[in-house]
Order: structure tokens, then sequence, then C-alpha cells
């Protein structure tokens, strides 16, 4: 069976595995920009008498991503609030750290490697032994994941490879975003829940969870490549490279986890979506989600057109000609 070549890189979206692993949020200094702000991901869905704003985020970031793009600026400042994937509180939460922690850890009393194929088993253990010093911070070493389940080890073995590289999920556009609300004073919820994410995770079936980790630990041994360009493509708005590389073969390789992990979510936001632009009155909303949620003919962009809607992307940066859909 082909492989997908970017698993490893496609797990910047998941935004609950990395972000509840990570460290508590803590205040960064952004630094001056020292390059261009990233082209964004970011649509404008016109209904009966107010409008959506649809923006791709990065679920981990660098200080030099920042400022975002004046059409962000300007998409923010329109909208009266917000939508993220979870609420500010949640995403903030200490626990929703606990309750994964909780729900990952092996019911059976068995070890992680009683579940692992031997060359998984030694992958595993050569890849603890190589980043212990970036385990430790975590509380974590090749003895202590062996009381969790695979897909848990497999979010923390990804956030280790993406942290190495500089990126924060304390930067991640995400929280960025909801910290911007609580400045203005603009209300901000979430799509859905910490619990929904965590029985996303934890309610994958076992064969799922073992080609999770599988394929996390063979993009960690080819080194931090398809991370770099999943994160070159974001900042360059490539909505082309992002579907090629990271969702269209998702959807081919791994059908039941894009399934799970991307259409189901999907179907069960437009409804939430569409609420708000029939809502009666001028409010205008900015949605906040994980860059692949937007893209293909599963995404939001592509259900809210297909509901009658009016979707244009919003560019400045794009060259001129007809705008990426």
């Amino acid at each position: 069976m082909h492989r997908p070549r970017n698993v490893h890189g496609w797990l910047a979206w998941v935004l609950l595995g990395l972000a509840a692993l990570a460290h508590p949020a803590h205040a960064h200094e952004v630094a001056a920009a020292t390059q261009a702000p990233p082209v964004p991901l970011l649509w404008k869905v016109s209904g009966p008498e107010n409008a959506l704003y649809l923006l791709g985020s990065f679920h981990l970031l660098r200080p030099d991503d920042y400022p975002l793009s004046a059409d962000v600026d300007v998409a923010f400042a329109d909208a009266e609030a917000l939508l993220l994937e979870l609420s500010p509180a949640e995403l903030s939460s200490p626990a929703l750290a606990a309750r994964m922690g909780a729900a990952a850890l092996r019911s059976d009393g068995s070890r992680l490697d009683d579940a692992l194929p031997a060359a998984t088993r030694t992958a595993l253990r050569l890849w603890t032994e190589t980043n212990a010093d970036r385990l430790a911070p975590l509380g974590l070493s090749h003895q202590a994941l062996q009381r969790f389940e695979p897909w848990f080890v497999a979010l923390t073995v990804s956030l280790v490879q993406m942290t190495a590289m500089g990126l924060d999920p304390a930067l991640g556009m995400d929280r960025h975003m909801a910290a911007r609300a609580a400045t203005a004073g603009k209300p901000a919820v979430g799509l859905e829940s910490g619990a929904q994410q965590v029985e996303l995770l934890a309610g994958m079936d076992q064969g799922l969870q073992l080609q999770f980790l599988q394929d996390v630990l063979a993009g960690a041994r080819k080194g931090p490549q398809a991370i770099v360009d999943l994160h070159q493509a974001w900042r360059d708005g490539d909505t082309g490279r992002l579907w090629d590389e990271i969702g269209a073969q998702m959807q081919r390789d791994l059908p039941a986890l894009y399934q799970r992990i991307n259409v189901a979510r999907n179907e069960a936001w437009l409804p939430l979506l569409v609420g708000r632009l029939e809502t009666g009155g001028s409010d205008d909303t900015l949605v906040v989600v994980g860059a692949l949620h937007l893209l293909g003919d599963d995404g939001l962009v592509e259900g809210l057109r297909q509901r009658g809607y009016q979707v244009q992307r919003i560019c400045s940066a794009c060259e001129p000609g007809p705008q990426p859909r």
C-alpha cells in the first residue's frame, strides 16, 4: 500500500493534541517583522444581511510569522464576534490537558510495547533516546510513554519535532486571535468542546492508532523538511500546494482518518455557520479553523458555496487574475 509522504506534516493541523500536550500558554515578545506577513487563507461569505470571514489557521507558529496581513486586520475589525475550534477558555485550560492525559492512559495494565510490532518498538525506542532532552521538560521518557495509547504518543512525537524547529503552540493563530478578541472585548466561542476533541482522538480504533504512530515515526526519521514545506505553503497562502500535499493525500491514503478528523467535523460545523449567516441583524463573524478545514470539495468554503452563498477569497497579496478558490 502506498504510504502518504506528508502525514507527519499534516499533524500541525491537529489542534487538540498539540495544544493540550504543549507547555501552558505563556506570553511571548513578538519580534519585529523580518519578512512579509503570511499571505492569508481568508474568504468572505456573504449572507442575506451579514457575513462570515473564514480564516485558515496554522496551530503552531514562529515569532516572525507576525504581524499578520492587513487583510486579516480588516476582517477582525469588521467582525463583531469570533468562532474558534475551541473556546478561548478551553484552549488555554490545564483541565483539557489533564482530560487528554487521562483518556490516553492504557486501562488494561499492559505496556505500549505490547501492542506494537517489533519494528515500531525499535523505532520508538530510538526516537525517545535521541530526543530524551526534549522529552524531559514534558515530564516524559521512553518508560513513561509505555503507559499511553499510540495516538497520544504519535502526537507527542509530532509536538516535539515541531517545537524543535521553533514552531510554538503558544504562538499559534488560534491563541493569537483569541487574545486579540479578549483585548478588543469581542465574544469568542468554540465550534466544539474539549470533550469532543478528546473523543475524536481517543475513539480511534487500534489499527488506525498504530498506523498513525508508524507514519509519525517514519516522518521523524526523514527529518523536518515536510513540516518546513507545509509551514511555507501556509505562509504563501498556497491553497493548491496545501491541498495536493496534505488534504488529497490524506483523502486517498488514510480515508478513515480523513473522514474522522476533517469531513465529519466540517459537516457538524456547517449548520452553525449557516445559522450565523441567517441570523437577523448585521453582525459579522470571523471563523478561525485549521486551514485544511477550508480546502477541497469537503471543505467549509465549498460547502457554503454549494449552499448558495457568495464566497470570495480576500487576498491583497495574490497575483492579479482569477483568485484561488
